[in-house]
C-alpha cells in the first residue's frame, strides 16, 4: 500500500518577514539622514604672504573693479552674479587692464567666501590671490600663437573609440572607490542586517521544527 503523503504546510514566520521587510527600510532611511550618499568635493587654495604680494606689485597690475561683500544677502547674490560675468569677460577678452578686487568685510559668511572662490574655479580664472580681507582676480594676456606639429596615430574613429573607453574606465574605478569607501563607513549597519536575517532563519526553522514536532 502507498502511504498516504501529508500535505506539509507553509512555512511562515510573521515576525521575520517583517524584519526583512522593515530593516533595509530603516537602514536606508538613515543613510539618507546621514547623508551617506553625498558626494564631497575639494579645492586647491593658499594664501600670499606679504612678501610675494610687494614683490609683485598685484596692487598696481590692474585697474580693478571692487566688489564689496559685507552679509547683506539679496545684494550679495546680486554681487556674485556681476562678479561671474565679470570674471568670464575678463577671461574671454584677455584683459591686460582691468581686474577684480573681492573685498571680504566683517559680517561675511562663510557661504560667501566659498561661492567666490567657486566662480574663480568654474570659470577658470588664471591667476587669483587672497590677500589679508582682499581677494584679487587678474586675466592673461593673449596667448603668442605658436606653430604646432601634428602627429597622429591611428585614425579619428580609433581615438574616439579610445576616448570613450578611458571615459568609461574612469567612471568605473570612481563607482568602485565611493563604494568601497561607502561599505567601510557603513560596515556595522551591515553586519547587523546580516546577524538580524540570520536570527530570523533559525528561528523560523526551529519555529516550523517545533510545531511539526507537537502535531505527530
Amino acid at each position: 500500500m502507498i502511504a498516504k503523503r501529508e500535505k506539509r504546510k507553509k512555512i511562515f514566520y510573521v515576525p521575520g518577514m517583517i524584519s526583512l521587510v522593515l530593516i533595509p527600510l530603516f537602514c536606508f532611511y538613515h543613510f539618507y539622514k546621514v547623508d551617506a550618499f553625498k558626494v564631497y568635493g575639494s579645492l586647491n587654495f593658499s594664501v600670499s604672504n606679504k612678501g610675494d604680494f610687494e614683490k609683485y606689485k598685484v596692487e598696481d597690475l590692474r585697474k580693478y573693479k571692487i566688489f564689496y561683500f559685507n552679509g547683506e544677502k539679496s545684494q550679495e547674490l546680486r554681487q556674485l552674479k556681476e562678479l561671474r560675468v565679470f570674471a568670464k569677460d575678463m577671461i574671454k577678452k584677455y584683459d591686460t587692464i582691468n581686474g577684480a578686487k573681492i573685498r571680504f568685510g566683517s559680517k561675511t559668511d562663510y557661504d560667501t567666501f566659498i561661492s567666490v572662490i567657486n566662480i574663480m574655479s568654474e570659470e577658470k580664472m588664471p591667476t587669483w590671490a587672497l590677500f589679508s580681507d582682499n581677494l584679487y582676480a587678474l586675466a592673461n594676456p593673449k596667448p603668442k600663437p605658436t606653430k604646432k606639429h601634428s602627429f597622429v596615430c591611428g585614425t579619428n574613429a580609433y581615438s574616439i573609440e579610445r576616448t570613450l573607453q578611458m571615459q568609461e574606465e574612469n567612471r568605473k574605478e570612481e563607482l568602485r572607490i565611493f563604494q568601497i569607501s561607502f561599505l567601510k563607513q557603513q560596515w556595522v549597519i551591515f553586519l547587523g542586517y546580516f546577524g538580524i536575517v540570520l536570527i530570523n532563519i533559525f528561528v523560523l526553522v526551529k519555529f516550523n521544527k517545533n510545531k511539526n514536532y507537537n502535531q505527530k
